[in-house]
């Protein structure tokens, strides 16, 4: 089945790219992270690119293949060829790619994504029970979990009937009566506005933000106000401007005046994950984290606009 950006697969199972355990900036305590698959937005500087395609996808890991060719030889429809002694995958190609996968000796290749039943991804929620205990819980990220919005809420109800202490993040860019109908099984919600301006939105991630500021409205207006933490990634020549930082912050402070406010750091580390994809990052150079004197006026700039709690990890 293919989907056009932006709509919602409903079923009861769901796609996830990784389960993340022993998390510990995911919210409260220890955590499971699970990371669903597929996201509308399509930003400059996306930090889990393999997250992007609704579909799984395969993943090349040149520095793990010893060029036995045996993928070569499993692919029937020109999906894997050696080229000049190099391995050049075609993901658009009708194949078999589970079972091109299962040939590779050195898992160079393999899937970006397994497909869940409710129950099978509560299952693997539960192994990590014992660290639930002090504050834990599990985490549902991508990619954009709303994407698969029926599976998502399936999962937040089957969690809530374990007491399982939930939280979300999101790019809150969906339907509001997805967000209506997940809140009542949600204990934290970690919501991105990224960019005010409504023209730089959709140059940097390729979507309007109307949705987005309505819903962080929305949640700032509702009995869980308290439990939501909106944040900004600072991204070079993007995001990170202090008229951003300061229309965010005045927005934000008009729908509540406590709103929980972070502003998070550059994080250089998700251009590795690019060459696995043959994706091109945003960045030809890759810009440093910004440093503590340079964090502070930005935190200095929310606080002059109105931000009065501001979450600093």
């Amino acid at each position: 089945m293919k989907l056009s950006q932006g709509q919602v697969m409903t079923t009861s199972k769901g796609y996830i790219f990784d389960i993340k355990r022993f998390a510990t900036h995911d919210g409260k305590g220890i955590r499971t992270t699970v990371f669903f698959k597929g996201c509308p937005l399509r930003c400059k500087w996306c930090q889990n690119p393999e997250g992007l395609s609704y579909l799984p996808q395969v993943l090349y890991m040149e520095s793990k293949c010893m060029h036995c060719l045996s993928c070569v030889h499993a692919s029937k429809q020109g999906g894997v060829r050696c080229v000049d002694h190099k391995i050049c995958i075609s993901r658009n190609a009708k194949e078999d790619w589970n079972a091109i996968c299962d040939v590779c000796p050195t898992l160079a290749l393999s899937m970006d994504a397994k497909e869940y039943t409710v129950e099978e991804c509560v299952h693997e929620i539960l192994k990590d029970e014992i660290f639930f205990k002090r504050e834990g819980g599990v985490t549902f990220s991508g990619g954009e979990p709303f994407l698969q919005s029926d599976f998502l809420i399936d999962l937040l109800k089957a969690c809530k009937e374990k007491g399982i202490h939930t939280a979300i993040e999101t790019s809150l860019y969906t339907d509001l009566e997805n967000v209506q109908k997940a809140l009542p099984y949600l204990d934290q919600i970690y919501c991105d506005c990224k960019l005010y301006d409504e023209n730089l939105h959709k140059q940097y991630t390729g979507v309007s933000n109307e949705k987005v500021l309505k819903n962080i409205a929305y949640l700032l207006q509702s009995n869980k106000k308290e439990h939501v933490i909106v944040r900004t990634p600072l991204i070079p020549t993007m995001t990170a401007s202090f008229e951003n930082i300061s229309s965010i912050s005045r927005f934000l402070a008009s729908c509540y005046g406590d709103v929980h406010y972070e502003i998070l750091n550059y994080n250089p580390l998700a251009q590795s994950k690019y060459a696995y994809l043959d994706m091109e990052y945003c960045f030809k150079e890759n810009p440093k984290m910004y440093s503590s004197e340079k964090m502070q006026e930005f935190y200095d700039c929310a606080k002059q606009n109105g931000i009065k709690n501001l979450v600093i990890d």
